[in-house]
């Protein structure tokens, strides 16, 4: 996505964003109840049209689990908005603040919780409808109204979304659009981001964000970034290494691997890696007796899917060992269903160590000393999350107080990402902001700090000018009580 100074903005996207600005400019602060009433449409739109959403994502993909699709994605969005409905009216609540001295009796604060306004939301292809409808069950639980932009990977889901939508709500309160792609590849994503949202949330590549910032920046519009990287997983001695491998292998292999959260590598003992890929062999041979069949999934596109056979190619040719774990199976273009393969004796010269991998290669190193792997993630940029397998509970603390990440499942891999009371965001590299269940609502509110004078001021009685007589002994006992 590149940066320009001169970004034209389509028709459809300024005159949806000004009629939802005039909208929230003439209802600011819709009430529990509407704004309750605008996530059981959400819910509707998903459970009357659920078999279409299925199909929708099914062929954008080629091939899209039928259960990594009903669990990873529609269910997880349905439990998010029950959830945020049935905590909606605490989370709206204003807060009670202590008061300052100097201004009792009888004064207030408050922090009050309000609409931002309109909210820009920019979604990637790997979990399009998850990653759509959690942040704008936050969005409009904090009352704001939404404009969402889909990947140009989801042309199929984007144009159901942007026709069924309108059945439960109104455009001036949430429109959905396509992307249309473009010949650069960057689509419509310079336009939309330049737009004078009031906040702007966009999940995908690091490049990508820095030129979404970029944009925003022009309008001073706050963003929430949520980008990926590298994220390390660690088995540590003590953790038993089948057990590594089995919910390492399930969440590698889910969605083929396209997960921002996903492990990118793995760090076992020194003297176990082969134990380790044997264990993943049979396991993957008994899940996915052909990676042909509907439970496994495509690579997105073809230009993803030539870009896994170039990191495997690099790796070979600089040394690497590698493991096919659909054994007699090849790479097929045409389906796009990409063998699985693991990856043993890592350089860091090697493409898969440099850049985030997305998809079903999974490099394997290896380890003397805890030190050295915290080592060797801080000399890189911060991950996404941090999956560190251990049952000594001091080295788990080790491990998450001197590894810095965007989250943590400890003896598990991505699962804290689906806690609907954890924040999810990534920290430096990884990205920026926070949103997921309460701070979701939170992120999408403006904090509003209000103070409410009593019937009495003692700084209008006893601070005014001239100072050199009451003022200034008053000042001067404050600063004896503070020194």
């Amino acid at each position: 996505m590149p940066v320009s100074d001169t970004v034209a903005i389509p028709d459809e996207f300024q005159s949806c964003f000004d009629r939802q600005r005039a909208a929230y400019l003439a209802a600011p602060a819709p009430g529990l109840q509407e704004r309750r009433f605008d996530l059981a449409a959400l819910a509707r739109l998903l459970k009357e049209n659920k078999d279409a959403l299925v199909a929708a994502i099914n062929a954008d993909y080629g091939n899209r689990s039928e259960f990594e699709t009903l669990f990873a994605e529609y269910f997880v969005v349905l439990e998010t908005i029950a959830h945020t409905s049935k905590h909606l009216g605490k989370w709206m609540r204003p807060q009670r603040r202590h008061i300052d001295v100097m201004t009792y009796p009888g004064a207030r604060n408050r922090v009050i919780p309000q609409p931002l306004g309109v909210v820009g939301v920019i979604v990637p292809w790997n979990f399009p409808l998850n990653l759509s409808f959690c942040p704008l069950a936050a969005i409009l639980a904090a009352g704001n109204r939404a404009m969402v932009k889909m990947s140009e990977n989801s042309q199929h889901l984007a144009a159901l979304l942007a026709k069924l939508s309108p059945n439960y709500l109104p455009t001036d309160k949430l429109a959905f659009f396509e992307d249309g792609g473009g010949p650069d590849g960057s689509g419509r994503g310079p336009a939309f981001s330049s737009l004078p949202f009031d906040h702007l949330l966009f999940t995908g590549s690091g490049a990508t964000g820095r030129a979404v910032m970029a944009n925003a920046a022009r309008n001073l519009t706050p963003v929430t970034l949520e980008l990926g990287g590298k994220a390390p997983a660690i088995v540590a001695p003590d953790f038993p290494i089948e057990a590594a491998a089995k919910r390492i292998l399930w969440v590698k292999m889910l969605n083929a691997g396209q997960i921002c959260t996903n492990v990118d590598y793995v760090f076992v003992p020194k003297g176990t890696e082969d134990e380790f890929a044997a264990h993943c062999a049979r396991l993957f041979k008994k899940r996915y007796p052909d990676i042909n069949g509907p439970d496994f999934t495509s690579i997105i596109d073809p230009r993803a899917f030539n870009r896994l056979l170039q990191t495997l190619e690099d790796a070979r040719a600089k040394g690497a060992r590698l493991i096919n774990l659909a054994a007699g199976q090849t790479p097929d273009v045409s389906q796009r269903k990409f063998p699985p393969h693991l990856v043993l004796d890592p350089t860091d010269d090697m493409m898969l160590m440099q850049r985030e991998i997305f998809g079903p290669i999974l490099p394997i190193k290896t380890y003397a000393n805890r030190q050295e792997v915290a080592d060797y993630i801080n000399a890189r940029d911060r991950p996404l999350a941090l999956y560190p397998f251990t049952k000594d509970a001091p080295l788990r603390d080790f491990y998450i107080s001197h590894v810095m990440s965007g989250g943590v499942s400890v003896n598990e891999a991505l699962l804290h990402v689906g806690q609907h009371d954890l924040p999810f965001g990534g920290v430096g590299a990884s990205g920026m902001g926070h949103y997921h269940g309460r701070e979701g609502f939170y992120a999408f509110s403006k904090l509003r700090p209000v103070f409410y004078q009593g019937p009495f001021s003692p700084i209008q009685l006893l601070l005014q000018p001239p100072y050199s007589g009451l003022p200034m002994k008053i000042l001067r006992m404050m600063l004896r009580m503070r020194g």
